[in-house]
Formats: structure tokens, sequence, C-alpha cells
């Protein structure tokens, strides 16, 4: 399994975010934008606050076992694993949502002055923070759950020699 990469979300947070706004653009000359829903940051912050307690959770099984407690329950790798899926999954979409609602955000600031529209503009920075909350959880996650180097190979992944 790969690592999450920095420049792979900010790719995704930038095209997200430049077509968002192109569309806002676009939507706002035809008719009425659509609007940034209040649930949006919350969700978002709910998906950031599982993934930290998985990963909070996952660390103290970890060092618990290490240290070889006798009550330590151990880490199921497969459930390691999904965790890191889960936790990679959750960080491109937010990644995408929050590049969604940036864009969104940047247009609506030419309009501050109109409430509804300074609402909406308020509701997309949180959108984008909650989002920013998600890959930083992630990739703790991820962090927590990688298995350490191996010392025998290298880490090329090269046959012994005899």
């Amino acid at each position: 399994m790969r690592e999450l990469r920095i420049r792979t979300l900010a790719g995704v947070f930038i095209v997200a975010g430049v077509l968002s706004w192109a569309g806002a653009r676009l939507w706002n000359s035809i008719g009425t934008l659509p609007s940034v829903p209040l649930a949006a940051p919350i969700v978002l912050a709910v998906i950031a606050v599982i993934l930290l307690a998985t990963a909070l959770s996952i660390r103290a099984r970890l060092k618990a076992q290490r240290e070889r407690r006798p009550e330590a329950k151990g880490v199921d790798p497969l459930m390691a694993a999904r965790a890191v899926v889960f936790g990679q999954s959750s960080a491109l979409v937010a990644a995408l949502v929050a590049g969604m609602y940036g864009g969104t955000g940047v247009f609506l600031l030419e309009s501050l002055d109109i409430p509804a529209r300074r609402d909406q503009a308020i509701y997309a920075g949180f959108s984008v923070l909650a989002g920013l909350g998600v890959i930083a959880a992630a990739i703790f996650l991820e962090r927590v759950c990688k298995l350490p180097e191996d010392d025998e190979h290298d880490g090329a992944g090269a046959a012994p020699t005899a």
C-alpha cells in the first residue's frame, strides 16, 4: 500500500478549487449560486474526529503491546489496514470537497456585503478548515499504522546473498 502524498492531495485541492471557482462564476452569471450546506463542515469535522480517535486508539494499543503489558490487546493487521484505507480515502475526498468549497468561498469573497453570501462564505471557510483537519488526521493515522523498515534487506527488497 502506498503512502499518501501531500503533493497529490494539494493537486486535488487546487484543481477542485479552480474548477469550483470557475463553476461558481458561470453559475452566478446564469442565475443563483448553489448554497454551501451548513452540514458540510460538521460532517467533515465528525470524520476528522473519527480518524483521530482511531489513530489514538491504535497507537495506545501498539504502545501497550510494545511494553508487554499483560492486559494489552493486540492490533489486528487487517483492522489496521482497513483503518489506513479509510484514512486515505477520507483524505482524498476531503481534499476534493475542501477544494470545492474553497473555490466557492473565494468567489463569495467578492460579495460579502450581502448577508446570505457572507454566511455561505463562512460555511465554505469552515468546510475548508474541517477538510484540512480530515487530511491531518488521516496522515497521522497512516503514520501510526506504518510498519517499521526492514533492516535485513536494506529497504530495497533485494534477496539476501550467500
